[in-house]
């Protein structure tokens, strides 16, 4: 059975940057609070879906999909698989589209007219189950190489919120955190260790479904996000990863400190998060955690793109060296839990 790897990696930015206390200046009703002390994030990208030249979920996911392929030894046209994982499905005209597929809109804009493509939905954690999905497909030698792919035109949630909210603990305050952004990634089979997919596991704990909701608003009508934080962040669920982490290791006869990562990246939930789970894994595992990667201080929470484009902002900025062993942590509503982990040296933004 071969083993793949991230062959490339490309993203997408909008040019508009939003800083927090700007974000601020949106609220209605609710007293102002200090959200650069809670998140740590300072500013965030915002899409320009009225520009002429129009940036939405869609078309940010297809300018990553060309910033990847020019890195990759594969023209579009080689590509077996197109996957995408979007939340936001905002297209033309600030549209929420579910057919057709972005994926088959995607393959038909880039040229893999061949490529198998389909859509997958999984919040937070889409990017990794789109990866997990296309992993399998080359192990089994169904397929030689993939793209997936998410465009995340997620502020329109935080503005709803900066309409709706009462005040710092009302249900949508997470919808203030967020950013928009694209991320793209080839995967092809493994030649070696130096370049390879270690582990790409996830699991879910639907009794949890509840506590972070993604809908239209009763209120205004406008997308948003209704989110049970303390429950969301309460102890048993944050410990779900390590011990789902810890069994899966222990299947194969390995522990957390035998597998030696280099980095982690967590989702960019913000910095109290990033802290307070490092320090979960730290206790559970018994072992210090590896150095922490994150870009949420500008980026902010990117939703399924986050982990990948963390990845490429520490690769653009030579934040990982060649051969690093690197672990992501995916933190999803569901509840979504799990583990990547990935060796690269050839990987290259």
């Amino acid at each position: 059975m071969s083993s793949s790897r991230l062959e490339s990696i490309g993203a997408y930015l909008p040019s508009n940057v939003m800083s927090t206390e700007d974000l601020l200046g949106h609220l209605e009703k609710a007293p102002e609070f200090d959200l650069v002390k809670v998140t740590g994030m300072l500013e965030r990208r915002v899409a320009d879906d009225v520009a002429d030249i129009r940036e939405d979920s869609l078309t940010m996911a297809v300018a990553a999909a060309r910033d990847c392929l020019e890195r990759s030894r594969f023209a579009a046209a080689e590509i077996d698989v197109v996957i995408s994982c979007s939340i936001s499905r905002l297209a033309d005209g600030r549209r929420l589209q579910f057919e057709p597929s972005f994926a088959f809109r995607i393959a038909r804009e880039l040229g893999a007219a061949d490529a198998i493509h389909f859509d997958v939905s999984n919040a937070c954690a889409g990017m990794t189950t789109g990866v997990l999905l296309l992993d399998r497909l080359i192990r089994s030698g169904a397929v030689r190489n993939g793209l997936v792919l998410s465009g995340e035109q997620i502020t329109p949630i935080a503005f709803t919120a900066a309409r709706e909210m009462e005040d710092s603990r009302d249900p949508q305050f997470a919808s203030m955190s967020v950013g928009d952004s694209a991320v793209a990634v080839v995967l092809d089979r493994a030649t070696d260790e130096r370049d390879v997919i270690h582990d790409v596991e996830l699991m879910t704990s639907s009794q949890y479904s509840h506590l972070c909701l993604g809908m239209p608003s009763d209120e205004t009508g406008g997308l948003a996000m209704y989110t049970d934080n303390k429950e969301m962040h309460a102890q048993d669920r944050l410990s779900l990863w390590p011990a789902f982490h810890r069994h899966k290791l222990a299947e194969r006869g390995s522990t957390f400190a035998d597998e030696r990562y280099d980095f982690v990246i967590q989702h960019q939930v913000g910095s109290r998060f990033v802290d307070f789970i490092n320090g979960v894994g730290r206790r559970r595992f018994g072992v210090p955690m590896p150095p922490s990667l994150s870009v949420l201080d500008r980026l902010a929470n990117t939703a399924s793109t986050s982990h990948y484009l963390v990845l490429h902002q520490a690769l653009a900025e030579g934040r990982i060296p060649r051969g690093s062993k690197v672990l992501m942590v995916p933190a999803a509503s569901g509840v979504v839990t799990g583990f990547l982990s990935a060796t690269v040296s050839s990987l290259e933004v």
